[in-house]
């Protein structure tokens, strides 16, 4: 892996990026329950895959991503690219044999764990630092060839040699084209196009299989953009003068996001999984599970739940596995109560000592509102729990159940505040067998105070027309009823 000699302002940048890059190249690397045994861990490396030309038609992957940003270089500005990637490696387990020989089998038990063969992957870089002007007209483009190795690993127990790990990894060959074009307009930018390629000369015998393409594949594959004195444009929250521009931007099999903390704007990551600018992790979680939308607090419970012989496997499965099942092990309560969940953006709450004891959500908690007592006006009338009203519900939040609703009557039960300001009343339907069982559970329909009409004097829609003709209207269009 080469040795970053990027300068230390994009060397920050991608050093506080490469927290959610590292999640985009492990994602889904090994699923729960981390065994090779499990039938969904012998279908893996779903991100990101760029296989062999060659290839692409017979497995329907692509060879290629193409990304297009939009971005503000300044003078004598350098771009600095890192490819980042996993390269498969091919482990094959062999036990030893009494004649001091080795032969393949298909599990090795030993102490500690228990071996099978199994696709490793290996991290690779590609680094790229150039000057910007040089990126214009036919741009830059640049090679690399990752020969293919093999090693092995002599495995003993109590000193005697009891089998090895026989790795392989095959040549993979790459080319990464880079290309600058000058926007017109009073800003000064650019779009950046950049085209990473696997060029890898392998002719697939006939029906080859994925997991034959794999090995001369470029798998979880994504970039890091800096600049060293410039900025990048959103993609998807660009400014005004810049929209037309990015709307104009192709990126093909990968999105380009602003990476880092929040607000800056010097690098972007280049990503075939589509996240939000500045994505981040959550501080709660303690370490990488690897499992694709993984739920920390879950896995981590499953995991320590696991018996010793699954973990036995899992630890011989793969490092990455047998660090999962080390940190399930050690998790400490109190640690383990940090995953329940957060609530971020909290608003200040003001009071003595007794009221704050309350949580924020709890409706006891602001003596302003009371859900049983509180009313709310409706087309001049005060409605509140215990009123009758006609649903009118309109089009433009609701959903199917409850058009369905249109000119029936109900009863408001509360009348509730969200933290938004907004009113919604709850309601149980009239004439509903289960009002009842919905009423006892809390459970009920909510509208607006725009979507019913008090039923002091009115008579329901029903008595008046057929529902067949009757047409559910918003707030804003309202009509007076007969």
């Amino acid at each position: 892996m080469p040795v970053s000699g990027f300068p230390a302002g994009i060397e920050r940048g991608f050093a506080a990026a490469r927290q959610i890059a590292d999640a985009v190249l492990l994602e889904g690397y090994v699923l729960y329950p981390y065994r090779a045994s499990a039938a969904k861990n012998r279908l893996r490396w779903q991100f990101g895959v760029l296989v062999p030309p060659e290839y692409t038609a017979q497995g329907g992957e692509h060879s290629h991503q193409r990304t297009e940003c939009v971005m503000e270089a300044r003078g004598e500005d350098r771009l600095a690219v890192e490819l980042r990637f996993l390269r498969v490696q091919r482990r094959t387990v062999e036990q030893a044999t009494a004649t001091g020989g080795f032969e393949p089998v298909e599990r090795l038990e030993l102490t500690d764990r228990v071996l099978v063969d199994w696709d490793e992957g290996v991290e690779e870089r590609i680094e790229l630092l150039v000057p910007v002007q040089e990126l214009t007209g036919q741009g830059v483009q640049r090679a690399f060839r990752l020969p293919g190795v093999g090693e092995t690993e002599l495995l003993r127990e109590h000193g005697t040699p009891v089998g090895r790990l026989v790795r392989r990894r095959a040549q993979v060959d790459g080319l990464v084209r880079l290309t600058v074009e000058e926007l017109p307009g009073p800003y000064r930018a650019q779009r950046l196009t950049v085209v990473v390629e696997n060029v890898s000369a392998w002719m697939p015998p006939r029906r080859a299989s994925r997991e034959e393409a794999l090995p001369r594949s470029l798998v979880s594959a994504h970039l890091l953009l800096g600049l060293e004195h410039g900025r990048f444009v959103s993609a998807t929250d660009p400014p005004e003068w810049a929209r037309p521009a990015v709307e104009r931007c192709r990126s093909r099999h990968t999105w380009p996001v602003l990476a880092g903390p929040e607000g800056e704007r010097g690098v972007v990551l280049s990503s075939p999984i589509i996240l939000e600018d500045h994505p981040a992790v959550a501080p709660e979680s303690l370490g990488t599970l690897y499992d694709a939308t993984e739920i920390d607090e879950i896995l981590a419970l499953r995991t320590a739940a696991l018996t010793e012989e699954e973990k036995r496997e899992a630890r011989g499965t793969d490092e990455r596995a047998a660090a999962v099942i080390d940190l399930a092990e050690s998790m400490p309560p109190e640690v383990l109560e940090r995953l329940h969940g957060a609530v971020r953006g909290l608003r200040e709450i003001t009071g003595g000592a007794a009221e704050a004891e309350q949580p924020w959500w709890d409706p006891g908690g602001d003596p302003t509102v009371d859900p049983e007592r509180d009313r709310v006006l409706v087309d001049g009338r005060s409605v509140g729990a215990g009123s009758r009203v006609l649903l009118r519900p309109g089009r433009r939040r609701t959903d199917a159940q409850d058009l369905f609703l249109a000119g029936r009557t109900g009863v408001v039960e509360a009348v509730l505040h969200d933290v938004d300001g907004s009113v919604h009343l709850a309601v149980t339907v009239e004439d509903d067998p289960g009002a009842d069982l919905w009423r006892a559970q809390g459970r009920f329909r909510y509208f607006q105070p725009d979507e019913v009409t008090p039923l002091d004097d009115v008579t329901p829609l029903d008595e008046v027309t057929a529902l067949d003709d009757v047409t559910p209207l918003d707030g804003a269009d309202r009509a007076e009823l007969p």
